[in-house]
């Protein structure tokens, strides 16, 4: 298990880092005491199913609480994980700059004083970013820049491929709120009105076969996913990492279904990060049978 610790000055990007990480797939947790890191990291480990990467944050918010970070610390170098350690800081002119935008207090500033608040920060946390084992100044950084560094320090360790989620739905039940493409499938000709195919879904080898072979749906599946390993590449350069793609028909049960098991396949194939779900199959497979009286 790799454990790893953001800390650093208050306004140099560490909510934003900890959303990075949680994008690849760490479990990560915002401001935690320090003494309560090694109970959290024993419960992860104590699972049936223990995460690989834990992203912890912890900062100068905790207060006094957060002296008992070393003592976390020693406590954790005597588990069986890897420690990781990034303390992130920024110059004082990015830093006020950014208080004065957001117009919230810093943490030490008791008098209101942004920079004092900044310059005893800096004497508070100087022992940890000497103990860090990567500091990141982010004083030039926008949010995408800094994602960017974080993604490459971790690239080893973390499948950075955009995820692809293919999903099924019927029209009558409304598009995917959250689809990036929508494609209609009612061009396909409907197995509903095939007697041995109304109650059985696009799961089934016999649907599927049905629908796959007209040749415009192998053309469809052909030029589709050109379409998305082709633009996979350039979402990831703005720094989006999923992608969702539906495949519609009018109840979601036949034609959607069978078009999109077979692109997941074919994108697995390629390569590609996919998933499959069919929204709506079970709802219109139970409504059907029941008009059907199967």
């Amino acid at each position: 298990m790799k454990v790893t610790i953001i800390t650093g000055i208050s306004g140099a990007g560490k909510s934003s880092a900890l959303k990075t990480l949680e994008d690849i797939d760490f479990l990560c947790a915002d401001n935690i005491p320090p003494a309560l890191i090694p109970q959290f990291v024993k419960i992860c480990m104590d699972n049936p199913n223990p995460p690989k990467n834990i992203a912890l944050a912890t900062d100068m918010r905790m207060g006094s609480m957060f002296d008992t970070i070393y003592e976390a610390i020693d406590q954790l170098k005597q588990m069986n994980v890897e420690l990781d350690i990034i303390f992130l800081d920024a110059s004082d002119n990015a830093l006020v700059s950014r208080f004065t935008q957001t117009r919230r207090k810093h943490p030490l500033s008791g008098s209101g004083n942004i920079l004092s608040g900044i310059f005893a920060e800096r004497d508070r946390l100087q022992r940890i970013k000497d103990m860090s084992s990567y500091v990141l100044d982010t004083s030039t950084y926008t949010v995408r820049q800094l994602s960017a560094a974080l993604h490459r320090r971790y690239r080893e360790q973390t499948d950075l491929r955009l995820l692809i989620s293919v999903i099924s739905f019927g029209y009558k039940r409304g598009i995917p709120i959250d689809a990036d493409f929508v494609f209609d499938m009612r061009f396909l000709p409907n197995p509903f009105y095939v007697d041995d195919f109304r109650t059985i879904t696009g799961m089934d080898q016999k649907v599927s076969e049905y629908v796959l072979n007209f040749p415009e749906a192998q053309f469809f599946l052909e030029k589709t996913s050109e379409m998305v390993t082709y633009l996979c590449p350039f979402y990831l350069q703005q720094d989006k990492k999923q992608l969702t793609v539906a495949s519609g028909c009018t109840g979601g049960m036949h034609r959607s279904v069978a078009i999109a098991e077979a692109l997941y396949q074919k994108l697995l194939s390629m390569n590609c990060r996919v998933t499959v779900e069919h929204r709506d199959i079970n709802l219109e497979q139970a409504a059907v049978r029941k008009r059907f009286s199967v």
